[in-house]
């Protein structure tokens, strides 16, 4: 099976997995930690924000069925680009935004993705999100894999909190 790997950071873990597990083509999404000067951090460490790591996702994906501009399209349409401390209700480092590319392909793929979401004049501020090669990734603790499926009501309410639905919505509803 022809399986490539597709790594991105867009705030709190749980609420990027869903997005993209449900695809056709799509065999697994892992949270988890890269980016950082530790090696196996625990989430204690990265919430601390002292480890210079980013919460984010792991795809393993089909490119004959689903495609890394696809991906990159969904991912922009998860995450707000011109905010640099963090997502939403989370805030600090570790809830940055960035692509992480496997490859150059995916490297300027990225890149163009950004340009076209810089040009399409829905943002009124600079686009932020970096575009970063990719570096070990720690998948995060058993608790934390799946959340929406296993902790249904927790991972709701917390997504509601967020204001991370509205921000999509108003965004890019009809666009």
């Amino acid at each position: 099976m022809n399986e490539k790997k597709a790594t991105f950071a867009g705030g709190c873990f749980w609420c990027m997995v869903k997005p993209f597990d449900q695809w056709d083509g799509v065999h697994a999404v892992i949270s988890g930690y890269t980016g950082g000067h530790i090696e196996n951090p625990t989430y204690e460490e990265v919430k601390t924000g002292t480890t210079g790591h980013y919460e984010a996702v792991e795809i393993t994906y089909d490119p004959s069925k689903m495609t890394y501009d696809t991906i990159l399209d969904l991912y922009w349409k998860q995450i707000d680009p011109t905010d640099d401390g963090g997502q939403f209700h989370d805030r600090g480092d570790q809830y940055r935004t960035a692509i992480f590319y496997h490859d150059e392909e995916q490297q300027v793929a990225a890149q163009a993705s950004k340009q076209k979401v810089t040009s399409s004049g829905i943002f009124s501020k600079p686009i932020v999100t970096e575009i970063l090669p990719a570096v070990t990734f720690y998948p995060a603790e058993g608790y934390h894999q799946d959340f929406y499926k296993k902790s249904k009501k927790e991972y709701e309410e917390d997504r509601a909190k967020s204001g991370r639905d509205e921000f999509i919505q108003a965004t890019w509803n009809d666009k």
